[in-house]
């Protein structure tokens, strides 16, 4: 139990740090909102394919921007901030404390995901609001499944990542050349349409494709069973498991040389 209130109090502290630092803070919920504005006002009127029938591209990408900014907030944010932390020695005097190990990656953990549902209730709002894009009732739960399974995803992958960073100069360079390729192939920034069959298979071994699908599917309104799709959760826990491991095996608490 004790071991537990130190874990929620790591997690109020590293929501402290965030909430205090109001650039920081502003630029990541305005970031994707933005993308949001800027796609829906340059793409949202045209019609494009999906299962059942056809739709406007705003109901693409609602869920689409939803996925970056679960992917942004749980992997890109974590990886970032795991270096700082270990490269200016903070995750090494962490271990030299009572505070568990666990608890320290749990307080980090649960900001992300913090930040990861407030912008999805954001992009959500405004999908609604400005664009009449409707929310999923019969696949809700569907969504939330999708979106608690991306998000542990992508967090697990975001600390196992930082052991291929050697320094925190390296740090933006690695995590957005690992993960800047794939959103725009997998659904995020641009819907794919007439690619080669290589570029499919290719980006079906990651996650972000079957991420982005997922969602897709939970928001099709043409969509007349319960939204999930067995193959896009597969691959993602399959992911999930793959980070667990990775981080467990080489996640480094003190300085590389």
């Amino acid at each position: 139990m004790r071991n537990l209130l130190l874990g929620l109090r790591q997690a109020r502290y590293e929501s402290k740090v965030f909430w205090r630092n109001p650039p920081a803070a502003f630029f990541t919920f305005f970031l994707p909102l933005m993308f949001l504005v800027i796609f829906n006002l340059l793409l949202g009127n045209r019609e494009i394919t999906v299962p059942g029938g056809s739709t406007h591209t705003s109901t693409f990408y609602v869920p689409s921007i939803i996925a970056l900014s679960v992917i942004s907030a749980c992997y890109t944010n974590i990886a970032m901030n795991m270096t700082f932390s270990r490269d200016r020695g903070l995750l090494k005097r962490v271990r030299g404390t009572p505070l568990p190990g666990w608890a320290f990656l749990f307080g980090s953990i649960s900001n992300a995901v913090l930040v990861a549902v407030i912008l999805v209730v954001i992009i959500i709002s405004a999908g609604t609001i400005f664009y009449n894009v409707d929310v999923p009732t019969n696949t809700m739960v569907a969504m939330l499944v999708t979106l608690v399974l991306g998000a542990a995803t992508f967090c697990s992958l975001g600390i196992a990542v930082t052991s291929l960073i050697p320094n925190s100069a390296a740090a933006p360079a690695i995590v957005n050349a690992s993960i800047l390729p794939l959103l725009f192939i997998s659904d995020i920034f641009i819907p794919m349409g007439n690619v080669p069959d290589w570029l499919i298979t290719f980006t079906n071994i990651f996650p972000v494709k079957h991420f982005s699908s997922a969602l897709q599917a939970t928001f099709n309104p043409f969509e007349s069973g319960n939204g999930f799709e067995p193959v896009d959760l597969m691959v993602m826990f399959g992911w999930m498991l793959f980070g667990v491991i990775t981080s467990i095996r080489f996640f480094s608490w003190e300085p590389r040389e």
